[in-house]
C-alpha cells in the first residue's frame, strides 16, 4: 500500500473515532434539553448556541482560509438546516416521550442515505444497506425498550420532520468540510443558528430570562460539552469520512443516552436493550466497512 494510502485509512480510521467519541457526547442532549425547564424551545436553541459561539468564532477565525465562499453557503445552509432541526426536535418534546422523539430522530441516516442516491449519485453498497438496517433496528429496539409508543402524533410528526433536517444538515455539513477546515465551519452554523434562534425566539414572544440556577447550567452544558466539544468531534470527523456512514455512526447516541442514564441516573439496563445496543453497534461496523462504489456526483 502506498503513503498516501496509509495516511487516507489512518485519516479515515482517526475520523470514524471522532464522529463516535461525538456521538456519544451528544448522549447529554436530550436530559440537558429537559432540565432546561422553564426555558422554551427556541431559547434552548439560542442559548445553546450563544454559550457556544465565542469559542467556536475563536477556533474559526484561527482556522479560516482565504475565499471558500461556496463552502461557506453550504455551512450556512447547514445551520439553516440545524435550526429547523432543534426547533422540531425541542418542540417534539413538549408533546411526546423522550423515547418516543429519539426513535424517529434516529431515522435522520436512512434519509441521508436516500438522498445520497436518489439526487446526489452515490451508488451504496448491499452491506452498507445491512448495516444502515441493522442500526435502524437497535434504534427500534432502544425506543421501544424506553418506552416508545405512539402517541397523539404531533410529537412524532415533529421529531420524524426533524430527523430529515437532520439529514439535510449532516449532507450539506459535508459539502462544506469538503473545503472548510473543521473550526471555520462550525463556527458559521453556530453563529447562523445564534441569529436564527434569536430572531425566532423574540418573535415567538419566548422569554430570554428569568431562569432557575439549574436551567442556566444545563444551557452552558448544552453550549459547551455539546455543541462545542460533541460537534467539533463530529464536524472534523465528517471531513475524513462518507457522509453516509458519519450518519450511520451518529446512531451511537442513543446507547450513549442508555448509558449516561445508567451512570448518573441509575437506570436498569434490560436486555433487550444489550440486543438494541448490540445491533447498532453491528450497523456501523458494517457500514465502516462498506465505502461507497463510487463517489457522489459534485454540485
Amino acid at each position: 500500500m502506498s503513503a498516501g494510502g496509509t495516511e487516507r485509512e489512518a485519516g479515515g480510521t482517526r475520523g470514524l473515532a471522532a464522529v463516535l467519541l461525538g456521538a456519544a457526547l451528544l448522549g447529554f442532549a436530550a436530559m440537558l434539553v429537559r432540565w432546561s425547564a422553564p426555558a422554551g424551545p427556541l431559547v434552548i436553541g439560542f442559548y445553546r448556541m450563544a454559550f457556544a459561539l465565542p469559542f467556536v468564532a475563536w477556533m474559526g477565525w484561527r482556522a479560516r482560509r482565504q475565499g471558500m465562499a461556496a463552502a461557506r453557503g453550504w455551512a450556512l445552509v447547514a445551520g439553516l438546516c440545524f435550526i429547523a432541526d432543534l426547533w422540531m426536535w425541542h418542540t417534539s418534546l413538549e408533546y411526546t416521550s423522550a423515547a418516543n422523539s429519539t426513535l424517529l430522530v434516529g431515522l435522520a441516516p436512512l434519509w441521508v442515505a436516500a438522498i445520497s442516491v436518489l439526487w446526489l449519485g452515490t451508488r451504496l453498497r448491499k452491506r452498507f444497506w445491512l448495516g444502515l438496517a441493522f442500526a435502524l433496528a437497535g434504534g427500534l429496539v432502544l425506543g421501544l425498550a424506553k418506552g416508545a409508543r405512539w402517541g397523539t402524533g404531533r410529537g412524532e410528526l415533529l421529531a420524524a420532520l426533524a430527523s430529515l433536517a437532520y439529514a439535510c444538515f449532516t449532507l450539506a455539513l459535508g459539502k462544506a468540510r469538503r473545503d472548510l477546515a473543521a473550526p471555520e465551519a462550525l463556527a458559521w452554523v453556530v453563529l447562523c443558528c445564534t441569529a436564527g434562534f434569536g430572531l425566532l425566539g423574540r418573535a415567538g414572544g419566548e422569554s430570554f430570562h428569568g431562569f432557575p440556577p439549574h436551567a442556566w447550567l444545563s444551557l452552558a452544558a448544552l453550549g459547551l460539552v455539546v455543541q462545542v466539544a460533541a460537534w467539533w468531534l463530529i464536524t472534523w470527523g465528517l471531513g475524513h469520512v462518507p457522509t453516509n456512514l458519519g450518519a450511520v455512526t451518529l446512531m451511537v447516541q442513543p446507547v450513549a443516552t442508555v448509558g449516561l442514564g445508567w451512570v448518573l441516573l441509575g437506570e436498569a439496563v434490560r436486555p433487550v436493550q444489550g440486543v438494541g445496543i448490540l445491533l447498532v453497534l453491528a450497523g456501523i461496523a458494517l457500514s465502516a466497512f462498506s465505502p461507497p462504489a463510487r463517489p457522489a456526483t459534485r454540485a
